[in-house]
């Protein structure tokens, strides 16, 4: 079935009473296969998938591009990856190292990848999906002026790319909004089929050209304007109409005991990316 065509359906994988399930959520009821039911709070969710790799979109989002003074849309996207121990799940915790100031948090809708895709057309894309989740690109900019510009460190400290809290099809998320709430307070928003410059189809067709791509990898796709820094007890939620609403809380942890190598570091392009530049918004993509 086209991962398009309704009805909803949505599945999550979780641990309660100690064991590993799939199960599927209707509302905030979780349904076994065995026909046991539970309450969605009643368990401990899990990463949706088992990705081989997670590959994510650069500046895909019109608010986005606007916000750090670009005015010439891009002719073709371009891509930087996430290691899969960047993984995290619904309720997982973000950890900001002591010692860094800038931990930002992106919400994202991800595209999860059903059956091997290689060399495909962008109208054969949604029947190659499992279907889509809410993702959160979680990046650490004090180490934005190393790793020659693959944002490994940025991007790919342990559990910097939170997803779920399932994967859901038969929704068409090009009619879906993007909300981040950080403690409550909404701090992103964005319409997926107006702001991005370039879908999910043609993102996955573009990847494919040359990666075969295997079930349960991930292709973030971008996020909205007013990514800004988190700090530890932030909750963050992103939620995309249809698909569901991803939490996480921020904790501290130690500094990393070696001290070896590029430190973090806080300059003027550092800020740049971490904080926006608000005076440059227009007043509907402000943060509010």
């Amino acid at each position: 079935m086209n991962v398009l065509e309704g009805p909803r359906r949505e599945q999550r994988r979780v641990i309660h009473n100690g064991s590993v399930h799939w199960v599927t959520a209707v509302g905030d009821t979780l349904h076994f296969a065995d026909g046991r039911t539970v309450a969605a709070t009643a368990v401990q969710h899990l990463p949706p998938c088992t990705p081989t790799k997670i590959l994510c979109t650069h500046i895909n989002y019109r608010s986005r591009w606007h916000e750090q003074g670009r005015t010439t849309p891009p002719k073709a996207p371009t891509y930087f990856q996430k290691p899969v121990t960047a993984l995290n799940c619904h309720g997982g915790e973000l950890v900001r190292p002591q010692g860094y100031k800038y931990i930002n948090y992106e919400g994202e809708l991800a595209a999860i990848i059903g059956r091997v895709t290689r060399n495909v057309r962008p109208e054969d894309v949604w029947d190659h999906l499992a279907g889509f989740a809410v993702a959160n690109d979680v990046g650490l900019h004090d180490m934005r002026e190393t790793d020659a510009g693959s944002m490994l460190r940025v991007k790919g400290p342990d559990g910097f790319c939170p997803i779920g809290p399932g994967i859901v099809a038969g929704v068409d998320p090009r009619r879906s909004t993007l909300r981040t709430f950080r403690n409550g307070r909404l701090v992103q928003e964005g319409q997926l089929g107006e702001e991005m410059f370039f879908g999910i189809d043609e993102l996955v067709a573009d990847l494919a050209r040359h990666i075969t791509l295997e079930p349960g990898d991930i292709v973030l796709t971008g996020t909205p304007a007013n990514s800004r820094p988190m700090q530890p007890g932030d909750v963050i939620e992103v939620e995309i109409t249809g698909i569901g609403r991803l939490s996480n809380r921020v904790v501290e942890a130690p500094a990393p005991r070696a001290t070896v190598g590029h430190q973090p570091t806080d300059t003027d392009e550092v800020r740049r990316i971490a904080l926006g530049n608000d005076e440059r918004l227009p007043p509907q993509v402000k943060p509010r």
